[in-house]
């Protein structure tokens, strides 16, 4: 399986399918910005101040022409210089400023091209470069990321993503650079980039028409998307946020316009305006990348933009119009900051418009996520490669717990003012987690040096267990409870959240929690009825529950890579750890039924049904794999009473009363692939 196979699959949202986080794995190899680069410990041998870029695009032949000028400064004596650059695309020419010709040797390994000056460089020399190069881009044959189309010229969209290395490029998500991009389409394409200026200009002669994009701030403007769009949905005609579909999303055009319009304001509010305050959210074909972003640009499958689902990764690619397109990482190392903030802040945006409960219900999610590879300190995630399951696991899912609990920990006023000093004080420039750390200390007056090493230097989460007595106090003045938080981790020092509820009033205590074994007491008046330790889910912790949510998390990445005997492993040991999940039942199953391997896939699926029903579509879809695998086996009678009972659950999850009504109507054949 190709990995772009494996990105769509971790990214989908259609419940059933092998992406079950519902957005766990959603930038798990993909987010908007995602791509390859090199480890942490190359050292960056120019920065890249600006380029002036002409492109031509012809999306009959599939080909690009570009003359690409790039200025830039040396950051050692160099004699010569490595630019990330497509394997697909090939140099007519390289020269200086002075019009000399250089050599360039392209390494299809690494997808670089290496340029000898014709003269040393050095430390702190400008130089002025001149590409020009052309190629065919229909395939992911040549992409910097095997198998991954990252670059495209089609119809009836073509795109050209920053990550595609379809210019000479350094620094992937850390060296900002100014640009003037011209693009030449055929008639009928509408083209988006970055800072567009000036109408487009027709050329009768050839019947192109040129559009012009010039973006003087620091930043990552090389993404170029053309296509046959319809005239731009917006909420109304004085927007600044606009929507591009082509005519086959259009009836999703004008909701994804208001859906895209109260994100954009919502992120407006709590993060303050963004460097520009235009938005272009923009359709890309669905053979590449679920979403990507770019300044100016939130662009989205059109398989995505649909469904009920669809405003969450809407919202995580619309905010990366502040954490990393305003701000940007130091250093892979530091990525976790914008990749982490975007992901938090799309659950900020789950919790402004479905509660406080659904926040807690999907950090559940996330927090699968943030265990599943950690292995390593999330400050040393640099050396991962940025579309590697690790890295977005680390940066993103991670990231966003340690959001998470530095809003608990410090507040949430305080928290929302060190959101803002960040965006404030390094606006187009590159933030660490140094900076982050001093302007969350200078805003809270809290020591937070504690909550950092535990979260960034180390690895694992607390498994927590409480014991308690509860006494009855004198006089009639309630109830005593004495307690001891236990967990496993010696340099643990955080707060928790204690909740004891009564018949009467529910009481939540802050309890701080130190090393192995701390002490509380809480009065009540009312008799304890149930205590629980951090019921909002505020902090990442280990346990049983969270264990099965792992194992399950790594099976599903294995299948999707088209390990199954990796995936089943996986899937067993999250049963051995909770012989009634109906989940890791379900799980179990669709590898088999994948496999064809019809009687396990059965069984798997009875188990599932005789399991915790958690969650609960899990019943309406157990149904229905019956009865495909009653039809796969030439058993129609027994097919049909399966579909019948998936009709009288009643649960219409990801359409799946539709489709048992389409099985009785016709029976299911192994070859087709629908609900899978």
């Amino acid at each position: 399986m190709s990995s772009n196979s494996v990105l769509k699959k971790r990214c989908s949202v259609a419940v059933p399918a092998l992406g079950f986080l519902v957005f766990a794995l959603l930038l798990l190899g993909v987010l908007p910005g995602g791509a390859p680069v090199a480890h942490a410990a190359e050292k960056q041998q120019i920065h890249i101040n600006g380029y002036g870029i002409d492109v031509t695009l012809d999306p009959t032949a599939h080909t690009i022409k570009a003359k690409t000028t790039v200025s830039f400064t040396a950051l050692d004596n160099l004699n010569a210089v490595s630019f990330g650059f497509n394997n697909a695309l090939r140099v007519s020419s390289i020269t200086d400023s002075k019009g000399q010709t250089l050599t360039g040797e392209n390494s299809p390994a690494d997808s670089t091209i290496r340029v000898t000056p014709s003269a040393p460089l050095t430390k702190g020399q400008t130089a002025t470069w001149t590409f020009e190069y052309a190629g065919i881009l229909n395939s992911a044959d040549a992409s910097p990321v095997p198998g991954l189309k990252l670059a495209s010229i089609d119809a009836p969209i073509s795109y050209l993503l920053y990550a595609a290395r379809w210019f000479p490029m350094v620094g992937y998500m850390t060296n900002r650079f100014t640009s003037e991009i011209h693009v030449h389409v055929p008639h009928g394409y509408r083209v988006i980039g970055s800072g567009f200026f000036g109408a487009p200009k027709m050329d009768p002669a050839t019947g192109e028409t040129q559009f012009d994009f010039r973006w003087n701030r620091l930043g990552f403007p090389g993404t170029i998307i053309a296509g046959q769009f319809l005239e731009p949905y917006a909420v109304d005609t004085g927007t600044n946020v606009r929507v591009y579909v082509t005519d086959k999303h259009k009836a999703s055009g004008q909701e994804y316009a208001q859906s895209a319009d109260k994100e954009f304001d919502f992120f407006s509010s709590l993060f303050g305006q963004p460097e520009s305050n235009q938005l272009n959210v923009v359709e890309l074909p669905d053979d590449t990348v679920p979403a990507y972003w770019a300044p100016e640009i939130a662009a989205v499958a059109g398989a995505h933009i649909p469904g009920k689902s669809a405003y969450r990764l809407l919202a995580n690619t619309i905010a990366h119009q502040w954490w990393s397109s305003q701000v940007s990482p130091a250093t892979l190392n530091d990525a976790w900051i914008t990749n982490g903030m975007c992901r938090y802040a799309e659950l900020m945006y789950v919790e402004n418009t479905a509660g406080k409960t659904a926040l807690s219900d999907a950090i559940l999610d996330v927090a699968a996520g943030a265990l599943a590879y950690d292995t390593i300190p999330l400050a040393d995630s640099g050396r991962y490669t940025a579309f590697s399951p690790e890295f977005q696991s680390m940066t993103y899912e991670k990231g966003a717990m340690i959001f998470h609990m530095l809003r608990w920990e410090i507040g949430e006023e305080t928290f929302k003012r060190t959101m803002s000093g960040v965006l404030t004080q390094y606006a187009d420039k590159p933030v660490s987690t140094s900076d982050l750390e001093k302007i969350a200390e200078a805003q809270s007056q809290l020591n937070l040096q504690p909550f950092f090493s535990q979260w960034l230097f180390s690895t694992g989460a607390p498994a927590f267990k409480n014991k308690y007595t509860v006494y009855r106090l004198g006089n009639g003045k309630g109830f005593r409870t004495v307690g001891e938080i236990q967990q496993d981790l010696d340099l643990f020092n955080m707060p928790i959240e204690i909740r004891v509820e009564t018949e009467g009033k529910t009481v939540d205590q802050r309890v701080d929690v130190v090393g192995t074994q701390s002490q509380y007491v809480i009065d009540t008046f009312g008799i304890p009825r149930k205590i629980s330790l951090d019921p909002n889910n505020w902090v990442l912790k280990n346990g049983p529950d969270m264990q099965v949510r792992v194992h399950i998390l790594r099976g599903q990445e294995l299948a999707a890579q088209g390990d199954y005997p990796g995936a089943i492993q996986e899937y067993h040991q999250a049963i051995a750890v909770n012989s009634i999940s109906s989940l890791a039942s379900y799980r179990l199953g669709e590898v088999y039924f994948l496999q064809r391997n019809y009687q396990a896939a059965a069984d798997a699926y009875r188990d599932c049904l005789r399991g915790d029903d958690d969650p609960k579509w899990t019943e309406v879809w157990s149904y229905i794999q019956l009865g495909k695998i009653f039809d796969a086996t030439g058993q129609r009678d027994r097919a049909v009473n399966e579909y019948r009972q998936a009709l009288q659950t009643n649960d219409n999850t990801a359409g799946a009363l539709n489709l048992a009504r389409g099985y009785l109507q016709k029976p299911f054949k192994p070859v087709d692939t629908d609900g899978m």
